[in-house]
């Protein structure tokens, strides 16, 4: 891929990296900025470099999460599970119009591979294989966490629409 080629394909595809960087940073916006900055530098540059072992969007999203993964490790950001109350599945109008914070907040409370997993099928129309690849686990661990996490996602909203109907009511 020539450096033009690159270029126009990473404008082809900021939006959804933009996106995919959230996902990874449990959307912290501000912090996907960031990681989204470096991956693209590190792509420019080429510290990372397209082998043709995937799709090049694969190969993409897979700078993206390892990037940050790194960023995440060096500001020692971990995530307290007793912040995400059940407050938090409700949207508060500061969130990007994109984010969808009612989902956001269910999301949040899967197991982390079961929110990258889902979060890469669904959103990111990415298949098993794919996701496989870019989370570097094998299909049949990317399978078991899909059908976990749609099992648990669906209990999640289902628990959300009793209590939302016990409080209308």
């Amino acid at each position: 891929m020539t450096k033009e080629d690159l270029e126009v394909f990473l404008k082809q595809h900021y939006r959804l990296s933009y996106l995919w960087a959230r996902q990874c940073c449990w959307f912290d916006s501000e912090m996907a900025r960031e990681v989204l900055h470096i991956a693209l530098l590190k792509i420019l540059e080429g510290k990372a470099r397209f082998a043709g072992q995937s799709t090049d969007k694969t190969w993409l999203f897979s700078v993206i999460r390892i990037t940050a993964l790194e960023q995440l490790r060096k500001s020692q950001k971990h995530v307290d599970l007793a912040e995400f109350s059940e407050l938090n599945n409700f949207p508060d109008g500061n969130e990007d119009s994109d984010s969808g914070g009612f989902h956001e907040g269910l999301l949040k409370k899967l197991p982390a591979r079961q929110r990258e997993v889902l979060l890469l099928v669904f959103y990111h129309d990415r298949t098993l294989e794919e996701t496989a690849r870019i989370l570097n686990i094998s299909p049949g661990a990317v399978s078991t966490h899909y059908d976990r996490g749609k099992k648990k996602l669906r209990e999640l909203i289902e628990k959300q629409k009793h209590h939302a109907d016990r409080i209308y009511q």
